[in-house]
């Protein structure tokens, strides 16, 4: 039996066997590895609600339980009590968290795009019920860094990504975007992307850099490109039974524990990005890293308009008032 093939009774066996069932045990599943930066926040939020508290926090880093379908089932279900699970994979459950993934749409300077995080209206206020809906309490969204594509040939410009087949998380929306930049997007699970790279079914993907030096991207591909069209944005929920069945005291435990994770996971970022690269040049000195000039960035920027009206074909029943929202929020971050 393998964790990406257990069934909710099975799992929820596995839960009670390691001390899953106990009352002050909550259980919180990510995308990433332990010292990845989900993996980090994950850790801050354990160590705040067990110093506040008499819980305890039990973590499942990405494969332990699963791929992301698995952990955001199973904390909609009430098996896991918190997940952390990007946009590109919810944007079937929730259609208007796909704005996240219109290009050039997040500014590239870190004091607007953390300012925009910690003020935005968009996710204080329009996303919490949208979240609710699917059973789910929206605990805080954070940045996690600079998308950048990592591929087998050389990219300059949206040319060099034709017939290029670029996995794509499961995203209509990154779908549209990848297919708008030239390529042909190829959605894949996580846990299948090294193995296609290697083999040469896909060509390229996407990922902040210390992702791609953690996971390794860098062995089967050989270009790094950084086009500035995002940056990859994550979310902390809660199931929602769980959440309204708490105290208030509980609730305040759990939302000053999101605040600090916040707080220390924007700080921990400070030079990372340039950090990772500079260890993926150690590990493959042939391996290129190229941030495209504004020039080269012109046509990958010209394709964000009609990206962002698929998002609003498909983007749900909020999806104007989403993005325009998000566009006042950004505006009052840049100073405007």
């Amino acid at each position: 039996m393998t964790y990406k093939t257990l069934t909710a009774a099975s799992l929820a066996a596995l839960l009670l066997g390691t001390g899953g069932a106990l009352a002050d045990t909550w259980r919180y599943a990510f995308e990433e590895a332990l010292e990845e930066v989900q993996g980090k926040f994950a850790q801050k939020f354990k160590e705040e609600v067990e110093a506040n508290s008499d819980h305890e926090v039990q973590l499942f880093p990405f494969g332990t339980l699963g791929e992301s379908a698995d952990i955001m089932e199973q904390a909609q279900s009430g098996i896991l009590q918190f997940v952390d699970q990007s946009p590109g994979f919810t944007g079937a459950l929730i259609p208007e968290a796909q704005v996240f993934f219109v290009p050039y749409l997040l500014p590239a300077d870190r004091d607007q795009l953390f300012s925009f995080f910690r003020n935005s209206k968009a996710i204080h206020e329009l996303f919490p019920p949208l979240y609710a809906e699917q059973g789910l309490e929206l605990l805080t969204m954070f940045p996690e860094g600079e998308v950048m594509m990592t591929t087998t040939e050389a990219v300059a410009s949206p040319a060099d990504l034709n017939e290029v087949k670029f996995r794509v998380m499961t995203n209509p929306l990154l779908v549209e975007s990848y297919r708008a930049f030239g390529a042909t997007p190829t959605p894949l699970p996580w846990g299948e992307v090294y193995g296609a790279l290697q083999t040469g079914i896909i060509q390229g993907q996407e990922n902040p850099a210390f992702f791609i030096e953690s996971t390794k991207m860098y062995e089967v591909t050989d270009h790094i490109t950084r086009p500035g069209h995002n940056n990859f944005t994550t979310a902390v929920m809660a199931n929602k039974d769980f959440y309204d069945g708490l105290s208030d005291e509980e609730k305040q435990v759990v939302q000053n524990a999101i605040d600090t994770a916040f707080e220390f996971i924007i700080e921990y970022q400070t030079g990372l990005t340039e950090e990772s690269l500079t260890k993926i040049q150690e590990a493959k000195p042939e391996m290129t890293i190229t941030t495209l000039t504004d020039e080269q960035r012109a046509p990958f920027m010209a394709t964000a308009e009609s990206v962002e009206q698929e998002f609003l074909k498909i983007g749900g029943d909020q999806a104007q008032a989403i993005l325009d929202q998000m566009k006042a929020d950004l505006a009052a971050a840049a100073g405007g």
